[in-house]
Parts: C-alpha cells; sequence; structure tokens
C-alpha cells in the first residue's frame, strides 16, 4: 500500500471538503487513488446523510443570479455548517445551480413542508371535482399522484434538476452532502420577474 502523505490528504480534503481523518481513512482504503477516495468518502456520505439533518447550518453564503439581460434576477440563501465548506467552489457551484434552477423553473416554495394546507386543500378539491364518479380508492390514488406533480412544479427540491433532469434538486443538494460530510440546506430564495404581476 502506498503511503498516505500529509500533503495527499490536505488536497482531498480541499477537493471534498471532508474531515482530515475521513480523508486519510479514504486514501487508505483507496491505496492513495485520489478519485478513488473521493468515491469512498461520497458512499460513506450518502450513508451518514440523514446523521447529519439535524446538525446546525450556520454558515454558508446568499447569492444572485441575472439571466436574461436582466429580465429575471434571483437571490437564494444556502446554509452549512462551516464557513470552510461555505468558501469551497465546489459550494459555491451549488448555490449558482440552485439559483439557476429558481430563474429557469420558477419554484414558489423551498420543499413541500411549505406549501400552506390552505393551498393543499384547494390543489385536492380541484383535483376531486376533475374524477368525479370514479370508486373512492380511484380518486385517492388520483389525487396522490397528481400533488406528487404539484410538488415537482413548485417545490424547488422536488423539481428535476435543470442540468441533469433524471436527479431532482434534493438529490443534488444530498450529493454535496455526501462528498463533504456537512449538513446543507436551501433556507429560502426569492425571485423577480420584469413586469410580473404587473397590469
Amino acid at each position: 500500500m502506498p503511503d498516505v502523505t500529509k500533503e495527499m490528504v490536505v488536497e482531498l480534503r480541499e477537493k471534498t471538503g471532508a474531515g482530515m481523518m475521513d480523508c486519510k481513512r479514504a486514501l487508505q482504503e483507496a491505496a492513495g487513488d485520489m478519485e478513488q477516495a473521493t468515491v469512498v468518502l461520497r458512499k460513506k456520505g450518502l450513508a451518514d446523510a440523514k446523521k447529519r439533518s439535524g446538525r446546525a447550518t450556520n454558515a454558508g453564503s446568499v447569492a444572485s443570479y441575472i439571466h436574461l439581460g436582466g429580465r429575471i434576477g434571483v437571490l437564494i440563501e444556502v446554509n452549512c455548517e462551516t464557513d470552510f465548506v461555505a468558501r469551497l467552489d465546489g459550494f459555491q457551484e451549488l448555490v449558482k445551480d440552485l439559483a439557476m434552477q429558481v430563474a429557469a423553473s420558477s419554484p414558489r416554495y423551498v420543499s413541500r413542508d411549505d406549501v400552506p394546507e390552505t393551498v393543499l386543500a384547494r390543489e385536492k378539491e380541484i383535483y376531486a371535482s376533475q374524477i368525479e364518479g370514479k370508486p373512492e380508492h380511484v380518486v385517492e390514488k388520483i389525487i396522490t399522484g397528481k400533488l406528487e406533480k404539484f410538488y415537482q412544479t413548485v417545490c424547488l427540491l422536488d423539481q428535476p434538476f435543470i442540468r441533469e433532469e433524471k436527479k431532482s434538486v434534493a438529490d443534488l443538494v444530498k450529493d454535496f452532502v455526501a462528498q463533504t460530510g456537512e449538513n446543507c440546506q436551501v433556507r429560502r430564495f426569492a425571485r423577480f420577474e420584469l413586469g410580473e404581476d404587473l397590469d
């Protein structure tokens, strides 16, 4: 097994944002191969992602994105646990991708937890009126399916990622969590479109 040097550990930490000991162990497991060590860290990170979801995220970044020559603008706040991770190129890239997603796909909420009950009740009422006369268990199934599509339209984390539509935005964030070992959350966003809501 090749020696794992301090320089290799530092390089992997700067690349992934993972802890020094995690980087060292990953490099040892990957026999010094930097790419394989990154894969090891991501696999370990995905397994641990649920444990991190409750950890405080007091660092991060507020970013802006302007699209179509100033016709659409987005402000977004994405949080992580430490300033170290907030400064990583990968984190800044994630924030920019999320801002572009908001500009392109016009979500109204961050997650389905943010959708008001009154909005959900109205949607269910509309769906139910469209499928009158069917058995109740069929109606419930259809409404559940339509609500899933509604979430994918209006909730940022449920939307298909614009650069890779087989992946959701939530998956994109989870991949970053797995890579860095830190909790990361989209806190809020605002989207502005020129002339929007004006008569």
